[in-house]
């Protein structure tokens, strides 16, 4: 596993010097290394994945073991001890002994020879001692402890005890670490759930049916979903169930007209063709030119080989800036709007360090900025979907609250939070409304 470790540190250091997100660094990582063998692309995963997971549990053990705090310990350093101490702590499959070697043997062979011994001290030290790791008091700090415990930011955790509770916080934070079935949406315009599923079954893909929804599917125990039954011919589209949800809520008919505003990487915006049937029009706008080909892909994925009178625009486009051409035309305007994210932490294991109290409150004037752009093109009679992948009351429930009270011509018509740990799906919010 010599060589897994190796990548590993690459990845990890792309994360830690360049800020890079985790997924993306890991994909590329693996990309770069793509004929490495099975079991070590598992183990390179399993470790990036973890670090960066566990960073808040894993430089509170070190800090507790080394003389030099991490902060002021070199970037390669910090990469190497955690995943060291991950090793130690998490991965049972890796004698304690062969953890510490291995990362005293990439200090050395990245120059810092003159540190392996520190590397070696505090590794072996956490070792001998992992059964009594002095971890904050449950009763007395019950923040702090929570933070550790599932490596989440104070400041974090305050929030969602204060919007949740501690019962509710402590399911949330613990689905963040739960290994959950991939959600896909199948193509009714091609086949059936029953038959896509018997159709991956055959080929050793473990199916289970939705929760939520009649066209989902939660399948587990495959390689790559590009190469699982069905994905090439468009038969299924990767799409949480909750996304699913908010889409069907919209009651999207033959012949109408759709516009998604956010709609990169295109799953709100297949979902909605597959629901016109067969005819209606859609414009696919999102302000990341560089992710409009994706949406292209996966409109031309699903609608190969079926006959059909759809009208499909895609466009680069900024929501929150006005285009007089569309005001008043759509039938369903689908707004899923730039978030927090707080409700897939567990498929973006980075987003809960990124984020700051400033930084939500910025996305929030965004948010509004964008609604109160979009609610033009919405015409008389018609269906606007309000969507976010955050459990955060202020992003959700505070700004269907906001836009309703300033846009009295609008009525709810129905709402629903998915939220992580108490529901079987990711964390997600919509709203549905109506013109009046």
């Amino acid at each position: 596993m010599n060589e897994a470790r190796e990548i590993a540190l690459s990845i990890l250091m792309d994360i830690e010097t360049s800020g890079t997100f985790s997924n993306i660094a890991l994909n590329k990582g693996l990309k770069k290394n793509q004929f490495i063998e099975k079991k070590e692309r598992a183990f390179v995963t399993r470790l990036c994945e973890g670090v960066t997971e566990y960073k808040i549990t894993l430089d509170y053990i070190i800090n507790q073991f080394s003389k030099t705090k991490l902060n002021k310990c070199k970037p390669m350093i910090r990469c190497i001890l955690r995943m060291g101490v991950y090793q130690i702590m998490y991965m049972d499959s890796v004698p304690d002994r062969a953890a510490c070697n291995e990362m005293v043997s990439l200090a050395k062979k990245h120059g810092f020879g003159n540190l392996s011994g520190f590397v070696n001290g505090v590794l072996r030290n956490i070792s001998r001692n992992k059964e009594c790791i002095n971890y904050p008091d449950e009763d007395n700090d019950t923040i702090k402890y929570l933070s550790v415990k599932y490596s989440m930011p104070e400041w974090l955790v305050e929030k969602l005890n204060k919007w949740y509770g501690e019962e509710k916080t402590r399911l949330i934070m613990e689905a963040s670490f739960a290994e959950r079935p991939t959600s896909v949406r199948v193509n009714l315009l091609k086949t059936t759930a029953d038959e896509l599923a018997r159709m991956m079954q055959e080929d050793g893909v473990k199916v289970e049916k939705g929760n939520y929804d009649e066209a989902a599917l939660l399948i587990s125990e495959y390689d790559f979903i590009k190469k699982v039954p069905g994905f090439k011919k468009g038969l299924f589209t990767v799409q949480d169930e909750s996304s699913i949800s908010a889409v069907r809520a919209c009651n999207i008919k033959p012949g109408d007209y759709v516009v998604d505003v956010c709609s990169a990487p295109g799953g709100k915006s297949t979902a909605a063709i597959e629901m016109l049937g067969r005819n209606g029009s859609i414009l696919s706008m999102d302000v990341a030119g560089d992710k409009l080909d994706l949406i292209e892909e996966n409109i031309e994925r699903i609608l190969r080989d079926v006959e059909n009178d759809i009208d499909i625009s895609i466009n680069c486009a900024d929501a929150s800036k006005f285009i007089p051409e569309l005001e008043n035309k759509a039938d369903v305007l689908i707004a899923d709007i730039p978030c927090s994210g707080l409700g897939i932490i567990g498929r973006k294991n980075d987003i809960k360090y990124k984020l700051t109290e400033e930084g939500i409150k910025e996305l929030l004037e965004l948010q509004k900025s964008i609604l109160d752009n979009v609610k033009r093109y919405v015409k008389s009679g018609a269906t606007m979907l309000i969507s976010t992948c955050t459990i955060n009351p202020d992003e959700n429930e505070g700004n269907v609250e906001w836009f309703l009270k300033n846009n009295p011509d609008f009525s709810l018509v129905s709402s629903r939070l998915f939220i992580q740990g108490i529901d079987k799906c990711d964390g997600f919010f919509y709203a549905v409304l109506k013109k009046n």
